[in-house]
């Protein structure tokens, strides 16, 4: 708008427009930068004027505006950049003016000005308070009495504001008793009505109370007291602020008094500002000592808590434990982890009235476990912190149970609980457990299994669960031990001497046996499998057996046994498979069809119990099998399941018609037997869950309809089971039901514990933050506050099955909080019913839904509110997921369904109801529903339901509902879609649009937020309301009913949790990408729009701030141009280290954008510190993944410029582990100078070490992050090929500096690799053997610079030894020893080390192991003990690929024969063996029944099969193609394995071939035909592994292994069938070797007709070629690779490069050439017939500029050659004649055509016509013309001045020429060429004068002259002389003897010229006397320079003559 130095005067006039709040907003804006750009000259000049402007702006009169939010930000702003930049005299009289209006407690009318004159006097006095401190008096008495007086909240939020900004810079010059009264004021500013003003005195509290050492104990207590009741009435944000003084305060008690510490790490967001404050000097000189110590410092909270009540205040409390900890930080945390524990055991979860009910319990547990784990266990505890506190768990609780010593006292099972929970999760972080941990966690875990308490019990099962999932080497055993346990266990149950709690005992075990089985899927390398078999048998015993016993012994023996059936079916179809039949016997026999005698009422409740439970673990059993082995589901095994499901609920409806009562009533305690209620409740919820994961597709209709009706009894059914029907009459009797949320029964009156995510829409962004636009808590804040509205608590001892049920990759799913049966059977019903509704027809459909809703009406509902409210809720829910499912699986269907008109009217007028029902759980779930059912039904719903809603919102002011309304119309549009919806849009956009001007926050709120939704489904339909919305947002953003502390008392108390400012900002967002790149074509749209997002950027608040940066995201991407980049990425980097962590993970993700955009230019900006800053957040927070993006995208982009920074970096993240695991051993402190100084010198003395700011380790994540950063490093330079990374020599020769060079880093990078080997966590080792492997196999060509014979890593093999040696290690895994021996293999391999004495340790390593191969059994790997089979297995295979890829490689690197030598009798059999065995495991399992033909164990074959098929499938291949090398080399061994021989006795192939097949012939052939046959979709590796196959298909096919098996019809039309598919469909790059394949097949049995008599088929063979034969079939399929190597017109022509093409047709001529050769007479000709008309289609071609012709020319030659009987000699004669004559047609057709294909046309046919004349015995005669006609050709082609034909006709004719001593007719036309040879030569003497002779025409005159030799010696004797008077003036026309030194040319002339002499003296003589004179004279002076030149010189003229012959 204006230039870099004006400064615009503003224009008053515009002021009175309708749009002057605008155009002041976008002045200010541009004031602002002007400002910032001005010179200092122009900054005094106008800084008078624009102060007065920025005053009238700040205290308007007409016609300014009142000065809203962002104009009075603007203007202070303006004002601190006029102050900071020009003079700063006036500022004094600046705030006298402002101190005027300020202190006006009269004027409420003008609340807006004195806000503004607040903010202004807050922000100036901030700033340059220290220099004003006269004004702190003044400042601090206004806003006391504006505190007291003032009625408006936002009035009294401001002036406390501003008084806390003074403070912070004028504290000093506070008197006492000012001081004193302030404080009093803010005391009671605490507990003031409304909320932001108790936020304002915390903040202004905060300030007075720094510094910390000021603080005493009064002032901690008052304090707290204080806060304590301000919690109960607070919203989240003022809970938040208290907590942050709470934790101020708290924490100042930590201070070591009297002692200067500047605390700037610890400050939270509140006093960043207050930094800068130092300790007064006068306090430092006293003695030292903190006011509490930690735990009195934690009793403080403890104690209050213990008092409190209400959840909301206790969830408050935890809060305050959650500000503490983070302002005390890491260290702090880290040294005291086992006081807080303890305090927390103790203080809270002791304490008995937390412990009252067993939601109380729950409760606790939850509040306890945030705490610890997501606050502590994740953020604040290094690893080491992590290894302390394990043990710290483990000695402290759980090895104090049982306590054996008098004396002692167990803890309780609650502490335990937690404890176990705590173990579990730091476990899961800790990844590999190191060996102190896994001693103290192994013991504990397997005792309390037994303990008494079946939280515990399950809990402990959990634990142990998570640590043998992360420590595998543990797991084998730890089963064994359980397994033996639970054995003894059964066999003590009977006995009466058992102990009492043996029962308890045995579902202990069980439960922990159960966990681990369920892993054994995801470690199966660690377990043998026979433990499965062995666990099914037990149980399958005990259910045979329970029938013996009485009901309490068979109640154990049912479920343990179910418990173990139920884990052994997470092992999959090819476990269940063999025992199916098995498994539905038994649970036909557990879920009978219940019989009249169950509705006889003479059982006992306990009787009723055990029959109730012995059905739902068996259910528990069926529903693991349904969920894990799907594809053994059939028809038939659904269908009965389904019965015996039938079964089961029948029995449960039987049960509930008797009425059985309990003895005792409903059991609150814990760790009684569940009631028998819950014990219903579980069958049920079993069925149900059931039924769901059965699918609906297998039920039959009446199932489907009884199914609905009995779900909907459950979770919509008004009458309420008799649990709650007391409550139920209570409450509604006395009027105390408040609000389902507040019920702490664990019930609620049977409500559902779905969740319906805050609005489907947004599902997409939900990541972190817990809600877009929301008030992004942070998300541990949200975890604890999240419980105030759950009012049942889950665990997971609530369903025993979850044990199994998760999957422990997804490690963060740990929430398995499964709710208690009473609440999840209604989970489940719900669950059922949205699977089975969208499935019905509409009557049922109708009926149902009707149902539904008659049963919220209901008047028995009228009597008990709590049980109204949850069917209401439960209903909603169930409809909402119905219509989910609805949209994605039966779409088409539900239409007619669930979207027809007469459902939807009554389900429409029924979300109506719950949507403007206040409760945001419904409006949420059935605002979705609503939009969810118009997409369903259609255009007249969409209407009527529009119209409904208006009125609504029309004739209602009730902000309830007209929330809900507004939320309904933004998901209506967003589900229906921007092209269904258009009708409405500007009905939408009109109402939202006013209602978010509505001053009530719900109502704002949920409008602003409903309209961002239709906006983006709305799309470019928007495009016309974009100027009156960004109007709106404007006028929104400068009122201050919309301001979070504005409005009336009671609205500012709602906004604290509703703030509108965030969604305006997410609406702008909206808005940006809808303008999308069209932002540039107005003007004025772009600068509101940009200055709109720059006012929103630099707020303070956070969720304002992470909208903000998604709109600059936008920006940079539509308008790049306008976005400040350098100045935004330091704005990122200050977020980086923001506290708040959704703030932190938007500038990540804004970080990752600029960084894909381009890495480089971030890489000038930030630099390498910003990448060490975003490692160290990593760090931090392993949680944030968007780090990680971000480091690698930088990464890509930039590691081939610089790859050595980048390995700097990795290095210092990987190397800082290793000196504070040295600290740490040796001394329990983390802070100690030595540590440091260590770890600084660890990485070379990196100075910029010190600013990451965390303690000097790096978790093992973030390494194994380094390390794979390493390996794509290493990966890219491989892939770019610069070849300067990789060659040190290279590099210096081209002048590149060599220390920013990968190959300079080795050394490093192999130390890396040698650090990472020696980790204790197993990821890390495996990912630095792949450095290792990368360092081997990219460097091990690189010579080493300082000896040049040597190769770099010879210096480097003893530190690569090194790495690999611990791989070989007892505590390592079977991965990491499967990687090493990979390693090893690439090593020796690689040629840096040739001489195999020198190899050492890593061959000798790679020797020990195939020793071990050939024995038989389990490897024992040197110090393994036990291998599972599996591992040994797939060791066994990674060996012999190891060792296949050293014979695939010993065809390139020689010396590696000498190390295969020895082993190859190993070698040979284990090979073929394993390649059998992947054929074994291929086949399908009716083979594997078959014992005879398998090596393996049937036992456990099956499961094992799916373990080692991977390993087989990725390594069959090498093995295979080293097989067919060793082959190749005609290897005795190989052949005797295949042949399965010993290898002495004689393998002679012709006695062997009849026997038929060798032994493994057909499971070598089966594989390799099945390769070929299955096409993958990875070309580069499918093409080798075609490759490989068809080089051992070739060996095989040797008669002495395939016998006659291949002609066997049905095998050979097989084979014959998949040869043509893969000449039809692969690249020429196979074809090649399948020609080779099929050559050889022909070779070996061309003469055989498969399936014919195989011994008389010689005799017809003369005349015609069977058509059946194999060589028939063969040459079928070499011409077509031959016919369709060039394009056809209309079939598709074979792929490739040219060269392999070329081979392909060489290949296919060679084999028309073999098979000819192999028949007579008539048939060979007809062969060669064949052959050579499809190669004249070839020389026809003119498709492509390729050259076929001339690669493929020998093999042509060698089919013309072959000889030919007389009988049949005139056929072949025909033939060559129409060869001939065709080559010369083709060049004749080029006559007059130009270019590339032509001149190759002619040129190859030249070629082909010449080879063709030459080949032909004498006998064959050709017609003279043809041959005339060639030569004359020829001649032509050396007159025209084409230079490359030229060259081909010289060389032509000089075949011919030489061709012609054994052909008369050839003789008697050769002297036609002359002529021509002679022009050609004439034409090159101008050349030869310019001396621009070209390389190729030196060579051509040179073939001239052997051309011309040749020709003499042709002559007669006395012709030559006439010949050569000829020829030499045609030679002397090129000589120039005077020319020194002598040209090429001339030198060869000469030497030519002497050869004539010498060999026919007496005509060259005559010749030369004939001459001209001058030309005789020149060729006299050359020749007698030529030979007086000294000896040196012949030879030099000779040198280029030899040379030229090679050509």
């Amino acid at each position: 708008m204006e230039s870099k130095g004006e400064i615009e005067e503003l224009d008053e006039n515009q002021l009175t427009a309708d749009s002057g709040e605008l155009y002041l907003f976008q002045w200010l804006s541009n004031l602002e930068r002007s400002l910032k750009n001005a010179s200092t000259e122009t900054l005094k000049e106008t800084q008078a004027s624009v102060e007065a402007t920025l005053l009238k702006v700040l205290i308007p009169s007409e016609p300014y505006p009142s000065p809203g939010r962002p104009l009075r930000n603007l203007a202070a702003r303006c004002l601190l950049v006029l102050y900071h930049r020009g003079e700063s005299r006036s500022l004094f009289d600046t705030l006298r003016v402002l101190f005027k209006p300020a202190s006006d407690i009269k004027a409420t009318d003008k609340d807006s000005t004195r806000i503004a004159a607040f903010w202004t006097i807050g922000e100036l006095m901030e700033a340059f308070g220290s220099q004003f401190m006269s004004f702190m008096a003044e400042t601090a008495t206004i806003a006391i009495k504006t505190l007291r007086s003032s009625a408006s909240p936002h009035v009294r939020y401001h002036a406390l504001t501003m008084l806390r900004k003074t403070l912070v810079s004028a504290k000093k010059a506070l008197s006492d008793s000012l001081a004193k009264d302030i404080i009093k004021q803010m005391k009671n500013g605490l507990t003031d009505k409304a909320l932001p003003v108790q936020r304002a005195a915390a903040a202004v509290l905060t300030i007075v109370y720094t510094p910390e050492d000021s603080v005493t104990l009064a002032d901690v207590e008052s304090i707290m007291n204080i806060c304590v009741k301000s919690l109960e009435h607070s919203d989240q944000v003022t809970t938040q602020s208290l907590a942050q003084l709470v934790g101020h305060m708290l924490a100042a008690t930590q201070m070591e008094r009297a002692v200067a510490v500047t605390e700037q790490s610890q400050k939270g967001k509140k006093e960043q500002e207050d930094s800068d404050i130092s300790t007064p000097a006068h306090i430092a000189a006293e003695n030292t000592k903190i006011l509490l110590t930690p735990g009195d410092m934690l009793s403080q909270i403890s104690t209050q808590f213990n008092k409190s009540h209400s959840r909301k205040t206790r969830v408050g409390f935890f809060m305050f434990y959650v500000t503490l900890l983070a302002k005390l930080g890491p260290v702090f945390v880290e040294s005291n982890y086992s006081l807080l524990v303890s305090h927390l055991m103790t203080e809270i979860v002791s304490y008995p009235k937390n412990g009252a009910t067993r939601y109380d319990k729950l409760f606790i547990r939850k509040l306890v476990g945030a705490l610890l784990r997501e606050l502590i266990a994740l953020r604040m505890l290094t690893e080491q912190g992590q290894i302390a506190a394990i043990q710290d768990l483990s000695s402290s609780y759980l090895k104090r149970w049982p306590a054996l010593m008098p004396g002692q006292v167990a803890p309780s099972s609650s502490i335990l609980t937690i404890a176990l929970e705590e173990v579990a999760s730091l476990l899961q972080q800790l990844g590999n457990a190191p060996p102190p941990v896994q001693d103290a966690v192994s013991v504990p875990l397997m005792t309390l299994l037994t303990h008494p308490s079946h939280s515990v019990r399950v809990n402990a099962s959990w634990t142990l669960r998570c640590f043998c999932y992360s420590t595998p080497l543990r797991l084998p055993k730890a089963m064994l031990a359980i397994a033996e346990s639970l054995q003894r266990d059964i066999e003590s149950l009977q006995s009466p001497a058992a102990p009492s709690d043996i029962d308890r005992r045995t579902l202990g075990h069980s439960y922990g046996l159960a966990a681990l089985v369920a892993i054994v899927p995801h470690r199966p390398l660690y377990v043998s499998f026979d433990v499965s078999a062995s666990v099914l048998d037990t149980a399958t015993q005990l259910l045979k057996r329970a029938s013996d016993h009485d009901i309490h012994i068979a109640a154990v023996e049912v479920e343990v046994a179910w418990t173990l059936i139920a884990s052994l079916m997470l092992l999959g179809p090819n476990f269940v498979r063999s025992h199916l039949p098995q498994l539905l016997v038994l649970w036909r026999n557990a879920l009978p069809k219940p019989t009249a005698k169950d509705n006889v009422s003479g059982r006992s409740a306990a009787e009723w119990k055990f029959l109730l439970h012995v059905r739902e673990s068996a259910l528990g059993a069926i529903l693991c099998f349904l969920l894990h082995n799907s594809q053994l589901t059939t028809l038939d095994v659904a269908r009965r399941i389904s019965s015996l499901l039938g079964n089961a609920l029948s029995f449960s409806n039987v049960f509930l018609s008797q009425s059985i009562e309990e003895a005792s009533g409903p059991s609150v305690i814990e760790d009684t037997e569940p009631s028998i209620r819950t014990r219903e409740a579980s069958l049920r919820r079993r069925a149900y869950q059931c039924f769901s994961a059965l699918g609906t597709s297998t039920l039959t209709d009446s199932v489907q309809s009884s199914l609905l009706q009995s779900v909907l009894a459950v979770f919509a059914g008004p009458d309420i089971d008799n649990i709650s029907a007391m409550q139920a009459s209570i409450a509604s009797t006395s009027g105390s039901f408040t609000s389902i949320w507040q019920m702490t029964d664990g019930y609620a009156y049977g409500l559902t514990t779905l969740e319906i995510s805050e609005d489907g829409v947004d599902q997409s962004t939900t990541s972190e933050s817990p809600r877009r636009g929301h008030s992004n808590s942070d998300s541990i804040d949200h975890s604890i506050s999240a419980l105030l509205r759950k009012p049942i608590l889950g665990a997971c001892e609530h369903d025993t099955l979850s044990l199994s049920m998760i999957n422990p990759s997804e490690e963060e799913s740990r929430s398995f909080n499964a709710p208690p049966p009473v609440s999840s059977v209604c989970d489940a019903a719900i669950e059922l019913f949205s699977q089975l509704l969208p499935a019905q027809d509409l009557s049922t459909t109708l009926r149902t839904i009707s149902h539904l809703i008659e049963s919220n009406r209901s008047p028995k509902l009228d009597k008990n509110a709590g049980r109204r409210t949850a069917v209401m809720l439960n209903s909603v829910v169930a409809i909402v997921r119905t219509l989910r499912v609805a949209m994605i699986s039966y779409h088409r269907q539900s239409k007619d369904t669930l979207g027809h008109s007469q459902v939807t009217s009554v389900l429409g007028a029924f979300l109506k109801d719950a949507l403007v029902d206040g409760d945001p759980a419904l409006r949420s779930a059935s605002s979705e529903a609503i939009g969810r059912l118009a997409n369903i039904s259609g255009s007249s719903f969409l209407t009527s339901q529009t119209k409904v809603l208006v009125d609504h919102i029309v004739s209602n002011r009730d902000p309830q509902g007209r929330a809900g309304c507004a939320l309904a119309f933004g998901s209506l549009y967003s589900h229906v879609g921007g092209l269904a919806a258009a009708p409405i849009l500007k009905t939408t956009v009109n109402l939202l649009m006013s209602l978010s001007n509505d001053s009530h926050p719900l109502v704002h709120f949920w409008s602003l937020r409903a309209l961002g939704h239709v906006i983006n489904a709305a799309s470019l339909a928007f495009a016309p309301f974009v100027s009156s919305t960004l109007g709106m947002l404007l006028k929104i953003y400068l009122s201050d009913t919309h301001e979070a502390e504005g409005g009336t008392l009671n609205n500012a108390n709602i906004a604290g949790d509703l703030q509108a400012y965030p969604l305006v900002c997410y609406i702008l967002d909206a808005i940006i990408t809808i303008l999308g790149p069209d932002v540039h074509d107005s003007s004025r749209t772009r600068t509101i729009v940009l200055d709109l997002v720059h006012e929103f950027s630099v707020e303070d608040d956070e969720p304002i701030l992470v909208e903000a940066i998604r709109c600059i995201q936008h920006l940079l991407m539509f308008a790049p141009e306008h976005v400040d980049v350098p100045e935004i990425v330091n704005r990122f980097r200050r977020h980086l280290s923001s506290p708040r962590r959704c703030l932190k993970l938007a500038a990540i993700d804004a970080l990752y954008q600029l960084v894909q955009k381009d890495a480089l230019a971030m890489s000038r900006l930030g630099g390498d510190s910003l990448v060490e800053d975003l490692f160290g957040m990593l760090d931090g927070d392993p949680s944030i993944d968007g780090v990680r993006n971000v480091i690698s995208s930088w990464l890509l982009q930039t590691a081939i410029h610089n790859p050595s920074a980048w390995i700097d970096l990795c290095q210092r993240i990987m190397l800082r582990i290793n000196a504070s695991q040295k600290v740490v051993n040796t001394a329990n402190s983390l802070m100690d100078d030595e540590g440091q100084s260590l770890s600084a010198s660890m990485s070379n003395d990196d100075t910029r070490q010190s600013n990451i700011a965390m303690v000097a380790t790096s978790r093992w994540r973030t390494q194994l992050f380094a390390l794979r950063c390493l390996h794509e490093i290493c990966t890219l330079v491989a892939r770019f090929g610069r070849r300067e990374h990789i060659d040190i020599p290279f590099a210096r020769s081209h002048g590149i500096p060599v220390n920013g060079l990968l190959v300079s880093r080795v050394p490093d990078l192999i130390k890396m690799a040698f650090t990472a080997s020696a980790a204790y966590v197993t990821e890390i080792r495996l990912e630095g053997l792949v450095v290792l492997r990368d360092v081997i196999q990219v460097f091990c060509q690189a010579p080493d610079p300082d000896y040049p014979d040597a190769l770099l890593l010879e210096q480097h093999q003893a530190p690569i030894t090194a790495a690999l040696t611990p791989a070989f290690s007892p505590d390592s895994t079977p991965e990491i020893l499967s990687s090493a021996i990979d390693a090893c293999a690439v090593f020796v391999g690689c040629g840096v080390v040739k001489d195999v004495s020198r190899m050492g340790r890593i061959l000798k390593q790679l020797t020990t192991v195939l020793g071990e191969v050939d024995e038989s059994g389990n490897l024992t790997m040197g110090n393994f003990v036990d291998l599972s089979p599996n591992a040994s297995g797939m060791l066994r295979v990674s060996i012999l690929s190891a060792w296949a890829r050293l014979e695939i490689a010993s065809s390139r690197q020689t010396y590696l024969l000498d190390v295969i030598k020895p082993y190859r009798s190993i070698l040979a059999p284990q090979w073929i063996a394993s390649l059998r065995d992947y054929a074994v495991i291929r086949a399908d399992s009716e083979f594997i029944h078959d014992a005879s033909a398998v090596a393996l164990d049937p036992s456990y074959a099956s499961l094992g099969k799916v373990v080692l098929l991977p390993y087989y499938a990725s390594s069959w291949a090498t093995i295979l193609q080293a097989v067919a090398n060793a082959m190749n080399h005609s290897d005795q061994s190989i052949s005797a394995a295949i042949l399965g021989k010993e290898v002495e006795s004689s393998v002679n192939g012709i006695d062997s071939a009849a026997e038929g097949p060798a032994p493994l012939f057909f499971p070598l052939f089966g594989l390799i035909y099945e390769a070929l046959a299955t096409s993958s979709p990875d070309t580069s590796s499918r093409v080798d592994t075609a490759i490989a196959c068809l080089g051992a298909l070739k060996c095989l096919l040797d008669p002495r292994y395939s016998g006659k098996a291949l002609l066997e019809p049905t095998i050979f039309q097989e084979f014959m069938g998949l040869s043509h598919r893969i000449a039809m469909t692969e690249s020429a790059e196979v074809l090649v070797h399948l020609i080779i394949v099929l050559t050889t097949f022909a070779k070996h049995f061309g003469k055989y007709v498969p399936g014919g008599n195989l011994s008389s088929n010689e005799s017809q063979s003369n005349t015609t070629i069977p058509p059946d034969s194999v060589s028939t079939h063969c040459l079928k399929i070499f011409a077509y690779t031959i016919r369709h190597s060039r394009h056809n017109p209309g079939t598709s022509s074979i792929k490739g490069d040219l060269s392999d093409i070329a081979k392909m047709i060489s290949g296919s001529l060679s084999a028309f050439h073999l098979i000819a050769s192999t028949t007579e007479l008539v048939v060979r000709e007809d062969v060669r017939g064949i052959g050579c008309v499809l190669y004249g289609e070839l020389l026809k071609d003119e498709t492509s500029e390729a050259d076929l012709i001339t690669p493929t020319l020998p093999a042509f030659k060698s089919l013309l050659a072959i000889p030919c009987h007389p009988s049949v000699r005139e056929r072949y004669r025909k033939l060559i004649h129409g060869l001939l004559s065709s080559c010369l047609l083709n060049a004749d057709e080029m006559r007059g055509r130009e270019g590339l294909i032509s001149s190759r046309k002619v040129k190859t046919n030249l070629l082909a016509a010449v080879l063709i004349l030459t080949v032909i015995p004498p006998q064959v005669a050709v017609s003279r013309d043809v041959v005339e006609h060639l030569f004359f050709l020829i001649s032509q082609k050396l007159e025209e001045g084409d230079q490359q034909m030229a060259i081909v006709a010289v060389h032509c004719a000089k075949t011919l020429a030489i061709a012609a001593s054994g052909s008369e007719l050839l003789r008697a036309c050769v002297r036609l060429l002359l002529p021509a040879l002679i022009q050609y030569v004439a034409k090159m003497v101008p050349r030869v004068d310019d001396g621009t002779v070209s390389e190729q025409q030196v060579i051509s005159i040179d073939e001239v002259w052997k051309t011309f030799a040749t020709l003499v010696s042709l002559a007669k004797e006395e012709q030559r002389s006439r010949l050569l008077s000829v020829l030499l003036p045609t030679i002397t026309l090129l000589l120039r003897p005077s020319q020194m030194p002598p040209s090429t040319i001339h030198s060869s002339g000469i030497a030519h010229l002497l050869s004539l002499a010498a060999s026919s003296p007496a005509s060259f003589k005559e010749a030369t006397t004939q001459l001209d004179p001058s030309v005789r004279e020149v060729l006299e002076m050359s020749i007698r320079k030529a030979v007086e030149g000294a000896a040196g010189t012949v030879q030099q003229s000779m040198k280029p003559q030899i040379s030229l012959r090679s050509f």
